[in-house]
């Protein structure tokens, strides 16, 4: 493990500890996408070993209509901000990985270019059909499972406990299943990668897939990090949501709970950002790292370590994303093999 792991305070001066998500991405097929003020990029390998680059101009929605300073409100617009831009950038990299695999050698022009209003239609459908699954898998089922299953539907904290408990189960167990297929192993790899490219900005070292290497996959404030908040912040304030009910109304069932839970997902999600922004200041003290152990454990199963090639292509991406090397480098040598085609 590297020496540098427990060193999480940032001290380049181009980031600013009060917006703790602004340099970050996720990893997508057989690539890395960041963000960085203004632009995202998403770097993608591809079968002959070249790298390709897509980048865009990027203002975040929270930023768009001046949402920067409300609390708990920038935190939930972000969540289906951050959605958005991942779920892009996922299905660019997998129309590479579908036109590789074809042998046809070309990328996609489109994906270079403004999204087409078909393209459009197919993004929102896809944005609506993954928050469907998540909701479902994540918070309906639990409540259902606890209602049935367990005699503490009438009890507020208990009844929280438990669904709660149900609920990290369920991710748990989703992240290792899935960790066991071998693409996913390969994207895990890439979201090691992202953690190191983010870690050498955060510690002003240089932007090589060499200093990159030296430093840990695990990042505290890692969108896995995120998510377990969320879900401990779910139990809190459903606990005091199900005791105001309980108090008002007298009792509880499913149907109720789910009438009254589901409203209030953004909220817990723009909680849960808050919370990540302050303990993001204070990660080196005790409470702080009391607070990102459950998600670096986790990371345990979404990271793997990444080889040098993995490591280059989330620098590329992070470069690009910064303005720090010239996108159109790697989009130029997309064009040639179009032409060649």
């Amino acid at each position: 493990m590297s020496k540098r792991t427990t060193e999480w305070i940032p001290r380049n001066p181009a980031y600013d500890p009060g917006q703790p998500m602004q340099i970050g991405g996720q990893a997508v097929i057989e690539g890395v996408m960041m963000r960085a003020s203004g632009a995202v990029a998403t770097a993608v390998r591809r079968l002959n070993g070249e790298i390709v680059v897509q980048k865009e101009a990027y203002t975040s929605l929270t930023e768009r209509y001046g949402l920067r300073r409300i609390p708990i409100v920038r935190g939930a617009v972000g969540l289906i901000d951050m959605m958005v831009l991942g779920i892009k950038s996922l299905n660019w990299s997998a129309e590479v990985a579908m036109l590789d695999a074809a042998g046809t050698g070309a990328t996609n022009k489109r994906a270079h270019g403004k999204p087409s209003g078909q393209t459009k239609l197919a993004l929102i459908a896809t944005l609506v059909l993954a928050l469907g699954l998540g909701i479902g898998i994540f918070f309906v089922t639990p409540l259902f499972l606890a209602s049935v299953f367990f005699d503490v539907e009438q009890t507020a904290l208990a009844f929280n406990l438990v669904a709660g408990a149900i609920r990290i189960l369920i991710l748990v167990g989703y992240l290792l299943g899935i960790s066991l297929m071998p693409d996913i192993r390969r994207l895990f790899q890439y979201h090691g990668a992202e953690h190191k490219a983010v870690f050498a900005f955060e510690l002003n070292d240089d932007l090589t897939a060499a200093a990159a290497a030296q430093y840990s996959r695990f990042h505290p404030r890692c969108g896995t990090s995120f998510l377990l908040i969320v879900m401990f912040v779910a139990i809190i304030m459903f606990a005091l949501l199900d005791a105001l009910l309980l108090e008002w109304i007298g009792t509880m069932s499913f149907l109720l709970r789910l009438a009254t839970h589901l409203p209030f997902i953004p909220v817990v999600g723009g909680i849960a950002y808050e919370f990540i922004r302050i303990s993001a200041k204070h990660s080196t003290t005790w409470w702080g790292r009391f607070v990102v152990a459950p998600g670096l454990w986790l990371q345990g199963v979404t990271t793997r370590e990444p080889d040098e090639s993995q490591l280059e292509v989330a620098i590329v991406a992070l470069r690009c994303a910064l303005g720090r090397e010239d996108a159109d480098r790697y989009a130029h040598t997309a064009g040639r093999v179009e032409e060649a085609a």
